[in-house]
């Protein structure tokens, strides 16, 4: 295996955390990246630079930050010298009647879930474009295309437009030989701080209006609802064995999107609908090449030819 210099956004719990541990097992040096390093994630820091038989390097990076996102990439490229693959992980979920959250709570999810994605982007592709190659991996929702229960409209809407991103770069980075992985995660109401540290709508009296009305039953019996869909089997971590296992594969062998959704709440279905789609408007229009990297004589000369197998692949 080549060992790789990753880059994870929202490192400190969760996917992103699970992420940094299995990368870094994989023997891949990883900046494990987080906001407030030095205070509240200071423990988080601490724990992940100190797994055994790993190299993973806490980074401050606040991904609502065009500075601070500038300062971290500056900082691993001038520690590494380059970054092969990002992982767009950051993000926050909230949970209430869509008219009680404020248009200032949509613009900041819709920030943190897809405009940080464009600072980093903006912060770290010119040194991937340069190189010829790499590999975008983002993390989006089941919720993009799937069943999407009421309660959760700013998480959900940001997502969407977040998944909607990241398939226009894929073709935009083709060229440049930079790949495009978008892994989908299903509903995990346990084992991750998702749910946990889920947001609240600002506007207190307009979720009044929701819980003391018709939909008054519906915040306590929704969560236990949707909890009641996933089998108790189900393993968050399983998502970054799955991203660990994309990123081991070759350059040019690698899936554009692979699913996870032990709910089943038909996102695979819908979405593989809609990239096929996508995917035959560009045939149409003579730019089937955007479906594939192009990838350099020196990187294609040492790819196997035969593509190895992904079970874990939608």
């Amino acid at each position: 295996m080549t060992e790789k210099i990753v880059l994870i956004t929202g490192s400190s719990s969760g996917f992103g955390r699970m992420t940094a541990e299995a990368l870094g097992a994989a023997g891949h040096v990883v900046y494990a990246s987080m906001r407030d390093l030095a205070g509240s994630n200071a423990k988080a820091a601490a724990e992940l630079a100190a797994v055994r038989g790993a190299d993973i390097r806490p980074l401050e990076l606040d991904v609502q930050s065009t500075a601070s996102v500038d300062v971290a990439i500056d900082a691993v490229i001038r520690d590494s010298g380059r970054i092969d693959v990002l992982v767009h992980n950051a993000g926050h979920m909230v949970f209430g009647p869509a008219e009680a959250f404020t248009p200032e709570q949509y613009a900041e999810l819709y920030d943190v879930n897809v405009i940080g994605t464009q600072r980093v982007n903006r912060a770290a592709l010119p040194h991937m474009r340069a190189a010829g190659s790499g590999l975008l991996v983002w993390v989006s929702s089941s919720s993009v295309a799937g069943g999407i229960p009421p309660y959760l409209a700013p998480y959900f809407v940001a997502k969407a437009a977040m998944d909607s991103l990241a398939a226009q770069y894929a073709r935009e980075l083709a060229r440049w030989g930079i790949e495009t992985t978008i892994i989908v995660p299903g509903a995990f109401p346990t084992g991750t701080n998702h749910f946990a540290d889920r947001g609240v709508p600002a506007d207190a009296a307009r979720q009044a209006e929701y819980d003391n009305g018709p939909y008054a039953d519906l915040t306590t019996q929704l969560l236990p609802a949707i909890a009641s869909t996933v089998p108790e089997d189900a393993d968050p971590a399983e998502i970054a064995r799955r991203i660990a296992e994309v990123v081991a594969l070759p350059p040019g062998k690698r899936p554009f999107r692979v699913t996870y959704d032990p709910a089943q709440d038909g996102g695979e279905v819908a979405l593989a609908v809609i990239d096929r789609l996508r995917a035959e408007m560009l045939r149409r229009i003579g730019l089937a090449d955007l479906l594939r990297p192009r990838l350099s004589e020196t990187t294609a000369a040492a790819t196997p030819s035969a593509r190895p197998a992904l079970a874990t692949a939608s």
